[in-house]
């Protein structure tokens, strides 16, 4: 066995030594069907927003597909940069396409799947093996850390003779939400050591191909009208176009291994043997992060999944950010204080953030606050908690959390009544794994300050009704709670009034800031009314919610309409919670049995009762269908997490609450392989929708699978 061999092979061995080794691992059975192979998807990520995804037959089907999609301006300003590499292979004079596209009018080009043997992930690495006569050429793609470089590898594992391989690099420049229209410009190519740099017009990021060996020819050639089938689906334009930039062409021995770079770096490491040795190490270090050495292979996937939406946020100057300076809550003393590592800028700073889902999520302050402690606290990584927390502190606004940052990094939206009320929560929970009591302290009187705001009335008519206690919400244009789907002036769920988990928010909120009171020494009347005592009162006031004629919680109270009895999985928050309102024993039993028998799927739970005339049991269409049925039965994975922790309190059956579980476990090998869905249909089979990495989901079953250890 020659030395090039025997490293291949001790290489191969360590990745299938690796504890998550197995949990996706396809054979032909999966890879060599189409339909099957397309379904199935792949995501990298580079840990400041920029992605790579496509799928495992590497036909394009969503207009965000690409090697590299890169985060021009951190974590937003994804702009797609290298879409595919479409291989050919040339071994004992015969040649083999590897890649598969399809094109305007249903046209299938190259049928690579056919020769596709194995596809499987190693850590987050997808790996595809292709099996050509007696030759075997494995192929890698991973993310370097922090930089907007992603490494293709082909190594030749097996074979009798020299293996050619062609691959032409097709590249753009767009944002990720769009497609490339048919007028298409001219990219111009330079040369550059070991490849070459690419510039799309004047004002756009120069990027850079380049390759370990071979030479990198320019090329110059639109490829039109790719067809993106779930584009289609999604009721939006379908085909685009992508520019021929490169041909690279070199020859490979039994062992060897050719490298291809893609970066917005002029010069990233070309050694992609050290490139993805420090990729494994780092995720190494996330499973040895884990709180319980004997987690299942599953488990530990997930973990490396949860990462993958832990990216870096810069901030913007505080004296340059006069509209949250006039607004914020009392942490402008000092804008060190608040946030995380200083850059070299000494006007910016670091922080840390959540993306809520790919590929077409930034990170929102609801979906940061739900997801924190399943990503950060239950894979054993608070010291990431603790940048978040402050993170958004920094922007804390009449009392209000942002519900999300636009893509071009302008002023942050307030529309969100619950982010805020999840941020306490998300503290209470970090407080809880850390006795962090320095943070509490911090964050103290921001807090204080926010009750303050809810107590008076802030933006969106949200405010505490001093009649009794509950949190009022809504205004008529506005989406406020998780619930938020809006097609341009509809609000498809306005939910105005007192929603039944807001008001569970609120009581959890005021009874997290009578403990942080005890536990820094505070008196109970910092403000003019004490927080146990306002809880109380919202508490004793929360019977209203009750409907005894149908024994579940109304969905909102006090509207411009009345009550709503509609049935929805929202009540689960009021027995879930770590301060949940004193509903008794027979009441949290009927919600939890009632959401059960109703609400509860496969892979979560519906977001509407199939009885209700509004119910839509499949997602899909343009986006006023989409958007319609959003809300209005479609399946959420996350809200497996208050079903299951609810369910577990009335019952106190761990390992029946367990059961619960099994099905988004077995997702893992399906939709994008590795992590989790954000939405399934409402009606059998519960097909993956949406987002297809979704962060709360992947937090939640890491929380309940700590939870329900124990």
């Amino acid at each position: 066995m020659n030395s090039s061999f025997s490293h291949l092979a001790s290489h191969l061995a360590s990745h299938l030594a690796s504890p998550a080794s197995g949990v996706v691992n396809f054979g032909r059975d999966i890879c060599g069907d189409l339909s099957q192979a397309t379904q199935r998807e792949w995501l990298i990520s580079n840990g400041i927003g920029g992605y790579g995804c496509g799928t495992i037959s590497t036909t394009l089907t969503r207009c965000y597909h690409g090697l590299l999609v890169a985060a021009l301006k951190p974590p937003l300003g994804r702009t797609l940069l290298l879409t595919k590499l479409d291989e050919t292979l040339i071994y004992q004079r015969h040649s083999y396409s590897l890649s598969c596209d399809r094109w305007a009018g249903g046209t299938l080009t190259g049928y690579g799947y056919r020769h596709l043997e194995q596809f499987h992930l190693e850590g987050t690495t997808p790996v595809w093996s292709y099996a050509i006569a007696d030759a075997l050429l494995q192929k890698r793609i991973w993310m370097q850390r922090n930089e907007n470089t992603t490494y293709i590898q082909y190594t030749l594992a097996r074979s009798t003779a020299p293996l050619t391989l062609s691959i032409k690099a097709l590249i753009n420049y767009r944002d990720h939400h769009s497609v490339t229209p048919q007028s298409s410009w001219q990219i111009q190519t330079r040369a550059h050591p070991r490849g070459l740099k690419i510039e799309a017009f004047e004002q756009a990021t120069s990027f850079y191909l380049l390759s370990s060996k071979g030479q990198l020819l320019p090329a110059s050639k639109w490829h039109q009208h790719y067809l993106l089938n779930l584009e289609h689906y999604r009721g939006l334009s379908p085909l685009d176009n992508n520019f021929h930039a490169a041909t690279l062409r070199t020859t490979l021995k039994t062992g060897e291994t050719l490298t291809f770079v893609a970066s917005t770096h002029p010069h990233p490491d070309l050694n992609g043997q050290a490139a993805l040795t420090l990729r494994q190490q780092y995720e190494q270090t996330l499973l040895d992060c884990f709180p319980s050495a004997s987690a299942p292979p599953y488990i530990q996937q997930l973990t490396l999944a949860a990462d993958q939406f832990i990216v870096n946020r810069t901030l913007p100057p505080e004296s340059e950010d006069t509209d949250l300076a006039t607004d914020s809550v009392g942490l402008t003393d000092s804008a060190d204080s608040i946030t995380a590592k200083q850059t070299t800028d000494p006007k910016t700073t670091i922080g840390k953030t959540i993306i809520a889902g790919y590929p077409w999520f930034g990170d929102w302050g609801r979906d940061t606050m739900i997801a924190l402690p399943g990503l950060t606290l239950a894979t054993g990584r608070p010291d990431i908690a603790r940048p978040i927390l402050r993170t958004f502190a920094r922007y804390l606004s009449q009392g209000m959390l942002p519900n999300a940052f636009p893509e071009a990094n302008d002023a942050p939206g307030y529309n969100t009544v619950d982010a805020i009320l999840w941020y306490f929560e998300a503290i209470r929970a970090y407080f809880e794994a850390t006795q962090d009591l320095a943070l509490i302290e911090e964050l103290f009187p921001a807090l204080q300050t926010v009750i303050d705001w809810h107590l008076r009335g802030t933006r969106y008519n949200i405010h505490a009704d001093s009649s009794d206690g509950l949190l009022y919400a809504g205004e008529v244009g506005a989406q406020l709670t998780w619930m938020d789907a809006k097609v341009d002036d509809w609000v498809v769920t306005p939910r105005i009034g007192k929603p039944v988990e807001i008001n569970a928010l609120w009581h959890n909120a005021l009874r997290c800031m009578a403990q942080f009171a005890q536990q820094l020494g505070q008196p109970l009347d910092q403000s003019d009314r004490p927080y146990l005592t306002l809880a109380a009162q919202t508490a004793a006031s929360f019977q209203k919610f009750w409907q005894p004629d149908r024994g579940y919680c109304y969905d909102v109270i006090d509207g411009p309409e009345g009550n709503d009895p509609a049935l929805r999985p929202n009540q689960l928050f009021a027995v879930s919670l770590a301060f949940a309102p004193p509903l008794l024993p027979a009441q949290q039993k009927a919600i939890v049995d009632t959401c059960a028998q109703q609400l509860l799927t496969s892979h979560g739970l519906r977001s509407l009762s199939p009885n209700h005339p509004d119910y839509v049991g499949v997602y899909g269409g343009d986006r006023i269908k989409r958007d319609g049925s959003y809300h209005q039965g479609t399946t959420w994975a996350w809200l497996i997490g208050p079903f299951t922790q609810a369910h577990l309190k009335v019952y106190q059956n761990p390992d029946l609450a367990r059961t619960f579980l099994t099905p988004l476990i077995h997702h893992l090998q399906s939709g994008c392989t590795g992590t989790l869905s954000e939405i399934f249909d409402g009606e059998s089979p519960f097909t993956s929708r949406g987002a297809f990495a979704q962060a709360w989901s992947v937090a939640e079953v890491l929380r309940l699978w700590q939870l329900l250890k124990q």
